[in-house]
């Protein structure tokens, strides 16, 4: 499980990048609302760790604007605001949990387990953006002018893109999570835009409403309309 820890305070983020990693989590950590937008948008994650009080772009500013472009990752607050008010706010801003500091660990670590368990009995036997479905139990995909044939690495690389739907996923983050490629010598940038090109052909081509984008420089994103 990939974890995205925003905190600024350098020994908090250790500690918690510390403890995480020794529970087999994958730590990723940002100290800018700014920059956690940034990463969020580029690569995918199960989890994010958010602190309210950042740098720059404060965490509820980041955490509507990332729901408001449809990014659902579940999201954990973790913030010494402690009034019934901030509260409120933090979970109406689209937070899936709050956790107020000082926290024990092991409560941290329980809260985490329950929001991933939460998202896996929670999740749909289908993903859908705009026309296109993709049934994960029969692995069939149909937009509204009939089923597309894809092969097991399309229908992958289309899976992944729909779970994490609205957010741009870098070819390193693919090659990662989809190919399982962690120890390569070389990239797989030219094996990934050739299989992106094909599902592309497949699921977009003369349709009115174009689904997969190529966000130059960084990635890519499956969503309707232009990103």
């Amino acid at each position: 499980m990939r974890l995205l820890v925003v905190e600024d305070e350098q020994k908090v983020a250790n500690a918690l990048r510390e403890g995480l990693e020794g529970e087999q989590y994958e730590v990723v950590v940002e100290r800018t609302g700014e920059s956690a937008f940034f990463r969020v948008n580029t690569e995918a994650f199960d989890l994010i760790l958010l602190d309210l009080t950042l740098p720059g772009r404060d965490g509820l500013e980041v955490l509507r604007t990332l729901r408001d472009k449809g990014v659902r990752t579940p999201v954990l607050v973790l913030t010494a605001r402690d009034t019934l008010q901030d509260r409120v706010q933090g979970l109406d801003s689209g937070a899936d949990d709050y956790l107020v500091k000082p926290f024990a660990f092991a409560e941290l670590l329980a809260r985490i387990r329950a929001l991933l368990r939460r998202g896996r009995e929670n999740e749909s036997p289908r993903l859908s953006v705009a026309d296109i479905t993709v049934d994960l139990i029969t692995r069939k995909v149909s937009r509204s002018t009939g089923p597309i044939e894809l092969t097991v690495r399309e229908f992958e690389l289309l899976e992944y893109l729909l779970r994490h739907q609205g957010q741009v996923v870098s070819r390193e983050t693919l090659a990662r999570d989809v190919w399982k490629e962690t120890a390569r010598t070389t990239p797989l940038d030219n094996v990934i835009d050739v299989h992106i090109a094909r599902l592309r052909r497949k699921v977009d081509h003369e349709q009115p409403v174009r689904l997969i984008h190529t966000v130059r420089g960084v990635g890519f994103v499956i969503r309707e309309g232009e990103p």
